[in-house]
């Protein structure tokens, strides 16, 4: 069966997540329902993808595949999956035909991350539901200064979700970088793989590094401790974005 690799974006405030779930409507449903209006021949169809973005969480770049029945050119894929998508805030921004061995998931060698935060007084319009606001001015260049302890190969037990199901809490931070555009403090990361809520836990007790409560060593300290109870809160999802994953 014809495989495609397809690249999205979508806007994540209207839906429960990446994935299929009882409690409401998806990014893979809407996605999956549009697949099976274009080729209805290889219905019911199954999207794989690169990483489950959890509920209010956006993509710039996420990676899905999919196999269909018939031989469809790549930019028709593209084309009848944004035609039948509509009208969720979801775009297929390329596809491509690759052979049966590309896995969406398991193929991927990187991951990377976008953390936004509007700090500022105002409250935001344009970009409600986008950012993390926080009104309080914070030293994102303590923020960046502090983050550096995280790079590298640790047991990132205390930014791991309680929920999470990977089978180690060891993962490698490929890159970590914090820099202030006009208004906006943006976190950006990078590694092969992720915990559940790692990013939005990071950054939650980065918000601590830039409040002036912690410093550096109080990070080092808590990374140290791979207690999850040594850590800062939950960023919320709303300022999180899967901006790219390469192979």
């Amino acid at each position: 069966m014809p495989r495609y690799k397809l690249t999205i974006e979508y806007e994540g405030t209207a839906f429960v997540g990446w994935q299929r779930q009882d409690n409401g409507f998806s990014v893979q449903e809407a996605l999956e329902d549009a697949a099976d209006k274009m080729d209805p021949a290889g219905a019911p169809h199954r999207f794989f993808v690169a990483g489950r973005t959890d509920a209010g969480v956006h993509a710039l770049g996420q990676v899905a595949h999919v196999d269909t029945e018939k031989d469809f050119p790549a930019d028709n894929v593209r084309d009848a999956l944004n035609f039948h998508v509509k009208p969720h805030r979801i775009s297929v921004l390329a596809a491509e035909q690759v052979d049966e061995e590309f896995h969406a998931r398991f193929s991927a060698t990187e991951r990377a991350y976008l953390y936004r935060i509007l700090n500022r007084r105002g409250p935001a319009a344009i970009e409600r539901g986008r950012v993390w606001e926080i009104r309080p001015e914070l030293d994102w260049k303590a923020m960046r200064d502090a983050a550096q302890v995280l790079l590298g190969r640790h047991d990132f037990t205390t930014f791991r979700a309680s929920e999470c199901q990977a089978d180690s809490p060891i993962r490698t931070m490929d890159m970590i970088d914090i820099w202030k555009d006009g208004e906006e403090i943006r976190i950006n990361v990078r590694a092969r793989s992720f915990l559940h809520h790692q990013v939005r836990n990071i950054v939650g007790t980065l918000r601590l590094v830039g409040d002036g409560k912690w410093t550096r060593d109080d990070l080092k300290a808590a990374l140290e401790a791979k207690d999850r109870r040594a850590g800062g809160p939950t960023a919320p999802a709303c300022g999180l974005y899967l901006v790219e994953v390469r192979y």
